[in-house]
């Protein structure tokens, strides 16, 4: 009878593992409607408009063929997206700790926003969930083992906040009518193959360098310092996505793929490979 004793005792723990699993996914699954909500909360309704290839004609060279290359005239102004994502994640930037993921993610333009909901298998059967998000000029970093049990959590504006509008400017790439100067990009020329962005939500400000290949699509999206968590530290270092893959999507070029890193003194240091699964948009 001990065989079956054990066994007895093994199928308990798994339904109750199978349970805690269940209530973290619908407790998780809730929060994060919420947090989309006020997201869309914080967006602005705005009259139908639509790109008109001659307000990009005095922009610098590369900036204007990006645009040319990635928007046709008449083209709707984009108010949100939404992006499903498949990858893998590095835990630290000190060593290889990759580990696969697969997220959803919610962008609003009127008022620069996003909240991104992922799931991080840690090991087989052990997942942790994510939020990461930017809403009316607040950063959140919320991870939970199995929806449930908090590991960290991060919150708050100044320097936090910066590097999460951050996040949400690099990736105007998926939703490319978000970097037009009509939404209050200012672009600056460098040379013949790049450009300084800036852009303002609130009390920050923002700029970031935009590198475009021989396509005339961008290549690279470079900042000088982003804050990172280093041994348990935070500190300011040079960062940059990289985008490839561009493909037709509703009337658009967008990337497929991105690679997001940090440059240390020891060198790069890639902490996100994603590739885009599904996206879908709404226009104004």
């Amino acid at each position: 009878m001990e065989p079956l004793r054990w066994a007895g005792g093994a199928l308990v723990l798994l339904a109750a593992y199978g349970g805690l699993g269940a209530l973290g996914a619908w407790r998780w699954s809730q929060a994060s409607t919420r947090l989309v909500a006020r997201l869309d909360a914080t967006a602005t309704r705005r009259p139908a408009a639509t790109y008109r290839a001659a307000e990009v004609a005095a922009l610098p060279d590369p900036v204007r063929r990006y645009f040319e290359a990635v928007l046709t005239d008449g083209q709707p102004i984009i108010r949100t997206a939404d992006l499903s994502m498949r990858g893998r994640f590095n835990m630290s930037l000190s060593a290889q700790q990759w580990k696969p993921f697969t997220s959803v993610q919610h962008v609003t333009n009127s008022r620069p926003g996003f909240v991104w909901d992922a799931w991080i298998t840690m090991f087989p059967g052990l997942p942790i969930r994510v939020t990461d998000s930017y809403i009316g000029g607040r950063g959140q970093l919320n991870p939970a083992l199995l929806g449930l049990i908090p590991v960290g959590k991060l919150e708050g504006d100044g320097d936090f906040a910066r590097a999460e509008l951050m996040r949400w400017f690099a990736e105007g790439v998926w939703y490319p009518t978000a970097l037009l100067p009509r939404q209050g990009v200012t672009w600056t020329a460098v040379d013949a193959t790049s450009a300084r962005a800036t852009m303002t939500d609130g009390p920050l400000t923002l700029t970031l360098l935009f590198r475009f290949g021989a396509d005339g699509l961008v290549a690279s999206i470079h900042a000088d310092a982003r804050a990172a968590t280093v041994d348990g530290a935070s500190v300011m270092l040079p960062w940059e996505c990289r985008m490839s893959d561009y493909r037709p999507q509703a009337g658009m070029v967008v990337p497929m793929t991105g690679e997001v890193l940090y440059l240390t003194e020891q060198g790069e240091r890639s902490y996100f490979h994603g590739t885009v699964t599904r996206i879908g948009y709404a226009f104004d």
